[in-house]
């Protein structure tokens, strides 16, 4: 994996050469971390576009793979960050073609490059299995594309600030640049509070934004934000409603034999590399299900990691080391302390360029510095809930709705007004939240908000646009089960789930791939009808039909724990000095983001014990840890 930025000037406007320089190695420099194996700067001649990299190297190891890599007609330079799996068969298809260049080495970069070259931009990105964020300068069109992969596996931030461009893996890149001077978006502060963690497009800073996953932009001759449109070249929408329009009429098994089939490809494809390659394992349906599938493609044993917790009910170490030894894997766990965990807190602002409350980003910290003790590069099983129904809300929110319903709309706001001071349980306090929801879908929005009205917490903020407040963004389903497992890979799995395992990975300079978000994968599993995902109140039944031809049932059918850390104890405990230093109401009163009263209250229902309000708290620590970093 690696790291890139740049800046693009719209205007005559331009450093001296010596400065143009200076600045890209300090933007590279911030991205240390993603490629520590080499670092590489590019400007154009007329110092108006300038490309920053820095490389982990994985796939062709020797200086062939420098970048920014330019082609070998000379039109295009590239900053790329990614990997493509089938860029052998392209190789092969330009080849075929009579359009490959005599080759200077075998890296994917470089043949992509080539496809650019020769197909253009769309179809080479159509034509790619990968992950991946690039930066594509064309000398002959005097043309800047930006482009990220199908499912936003790898960031790629843009962004205006005046007349200068500029983009990166990570929003650090882009501050070092003496053109930076973006202000906090109060309305994606409130966002970070409904979900934690702050969905795409949106960034921390205003003006500032992610491009969304299967999307690219063209920026050239001085073309300002609002004269440019980002493209979709692949559209999760579109892969749903084909999928459900065209389902598979197959039997069970001839569907399991199919999803084993496509799952065994994408595993295969993404074990090659240059450097040692292991997995992550919790010992779940999902990990255990990709480390199988790896075994059989391995003559070797495969490398696993597992993290371990002593705290009662936050421990799944146990149960991947069981699946570990019935496999044959060379397994490795390594137990952590909560001192282990709790130092790790205040690196978080570091490690996570704009604020992320997902707390589970600790302990994915944690494993992913293990790995990298012994492999360059670990697989992952992200993405098995959203595609097979797998959360815990795919199979109960239907029922629970469907009583609710039936409680007339006046009534049930009249039960909120009734009950809403009154000292709830958290699971009856949250039943109670959802009360007033005019439809399915806003009930939904309800349940998996964290704070239900964070604009009236944030001062100044505003509601803005994300996938789960915007109908018209909506595909159309044929459940309100497909409806949810759509909006959670739409927006929670790749602005949540892959930001954090992203992030922890790469300050660890790890390179994570993710087998099940093969999109080949993805579009076949919206084919198959909805009693294959969930059977008897049971999610990823077809999942678990394909890993129990190699993990015995009885080692994976056990209650779903999650990847978590008790973090309400925590901030009663050795956490509270730390937080009620960063909640101080003099200190919030002062830096002017929020309201201090409402936290105040809730900051001491939470140490009073009666309620855990851990999940609240942790989105506004967050950002207070990492405001207090810039």
């Amino acid at each position: 994996m690696c790291g890139l930025s740049g800046f693009y000037y719209l205007t005559n406007k331009k450093l001296c050469s010596s400065d143009s320089n200076f600045v890209l190695e300090q933007m590279a420099s911030t991205l240390n971390q993603r490629g520590p194996d080499d670092i590489g700067i590019w400007c154009d001649e007329n110092e108006r576009i300038g490309l920053a990299h820095t490389r982990l190297s994985i796939v062709d190891l020797t200086p062939a793979g420098h970048q920014p890599m330019a082609s070998a007609c000379d039109r295009f330079v590239i900053a790329f960050n990614g990997e493509i799996y089938n860029h052998i068969d392209l190789r092969a298809q330009l080849e075929a073609q009579n359009t490959a260049p005599l080759w200077r080495g075998h890296s994917d970069t470089e043949t992509l490059l080539s496809c650019f070259s020769a197909w253009g931009v769309e179809q080479t990105l159509q034509s790619t299995v990968g992950m991946f964020a690039l930066a594509l300068w064309d000398k002959q069109e005097q043309k800047l594309t930006l482009a990220r992969d199908r499912l936003g596996e790898k960031p790629l931030y843009w962004g205006w600030c005046g007349d200068t461009l500029l983009f990166g893996s990570e929003l650090k890149a882009l501050k070092v640049h003496p053109g930076f001077n973006a202000n906090v978006d109060r309305g994606a502060l409130a966002l970070l509070l409904r979900h934690n963690y702050i969905p795409a497009p949106h960034s921390i800073y205003q003006g500032i934004e992610k491009l969304p996953a299967g999307q690219y932009v063209q920026i050239k001759n001085g073309k300002l934000r609002t004269d440019v449109q980002p493209k979709a070249y692949w559209q999760l929408n579109q892969a749903v409603e084909s999928g459900l329009s065209n389902p598979f009429n197959v039997s069970d098994l001839e569907a399991t034999n199919l999803l084993e089939q496509t799952i065994s490809q994408a595993v295969s494809d993404q074990m090659l590399a240059d450097v040692p390659v292991g997995a992550f394992l919790s010992g779940g349906v999902d990990s255990s299900t990709i480390v199988a599938l790896m075994q059989q493609h391995s003559k070797q044993p495969v490398r696993t990691f597992a993290i371990g917790f002593d705290e009662p009910g936050y421990n799944e170490a146990e149960y991947a080391k069981e699946v570990a030894q019935h496999l044959g894997t060379d397994h490795t766990e390594l137990y952590v302390s909560a001192q282990d965990v709790l130092d790790l807190v205040p690196r978080l602002p570091e490690i996570y360029c704009e604020p992320f409350a997902d707390s589970s980003q600790l302990p994915t910290f944690l494993v992913s510095r293990m790995a990298k003790e012994h492999v360059a590069v670990a697989l992952s099983g992200d993405g098995g809930d959203e595609l097979f129904g797998g959360y815990n809300p795919h199979q109960f929110a239907p029922r629970i709705w469907d009583h609710l319903k039936r409680l007339p709309l006046p009534l049930r706001q009249l039960a909120v007004r009734l009950l809403s001071g009154l000292p709830l349980p958290d699971k009856l306090a949250k039943l109670l939240s959802v009360f007033p929801a005019k439809d399915r879908e806003h009930f939904y929005q309800v349940l998996m908000s964290h704070w239900n009205r964070p604009e009236q917490l944030v001062i100044g903020a505003r509601e803005l646009p994300t996938l789960l407040n915007s109908r018209d963004q909506w595909p159309q389903t044929d459940s309100f089960e497909h409806w949810m497992m759509a909006m959670d890979a739409g927006q929670y799995m790749a602005d949540d789930i892959l930001v954090k395992v992203d992030r922890a990975a790469m300050a660890n300079s790890l390179e994570t791939r993710v087998p099940l978000l093969d999109h080949r994968v993805v579009e076949l599993a919206w084919q198959l009808p909805l009693q294959m995902k969930i059977r008897d109140g049971v999610g990823k039944w077809i999942l678990r039909e394909v890993l129990y031809r190699h993990v015995p049932r009885e080692l994976i059918e056990r209650p779903k724990k999650g990847f978590s850390v008790p973090l309400g104890q925590w901030l009663r405990g050795p956490l509270r000095d730390w937080a009620e230093n960063l909640l101080d109401s003099h200190r919030l009163e002062e830096e002017g983001y929020f309201h201090p009263a409402p936290i105040g209250a809730l900051w001491q229902a939470h140490l009073s014990g009666k309620r855990d309000h851990a999940r609240k708290l942790w989105s506004i620590l967050m950002f207070q840890a990492w405001i207090e970093k810039q």
